[in-house]
């Protein structure tokens, strides 16, 4: 039987709460960007450290139309 992968529960959080440090979305949260604007940085590189790291997870969930789980009930912080 194929068991189910979960993100890492911390990190998930830690992502669904982040927000877009500069620029034009500066305050942002990072799930909330505009795709289009994600698509600019997968082409362009994404910058470097935890930011880019973030960055390119909300694009990878986005682009696999997974943005419902950040509306989960996984982002609950109740156990």
């Amino acid at each position: 039987m194929i068991q189910p992968i979960y993100p890492d529960r911390k990190e998930f959080l830690a992502l669904a709460s982040a927000k877009m440090p500069y620029g034009k979305y500066k305050g942002i949260s990072l799930v909330d960007l505009p795709e289009p604007y994600l698509v600019w940085f997968s082409r362009k590189g994404f910058p470097k450290g935890r930011l880019g790291e973030m960055l390119q997870a909300v694009y990878e969930i986005k682009l696999n139309g997974l943005e419902y789980l950040f509306k989960s009930r996984f982002l609950s912080t109740d156990e």
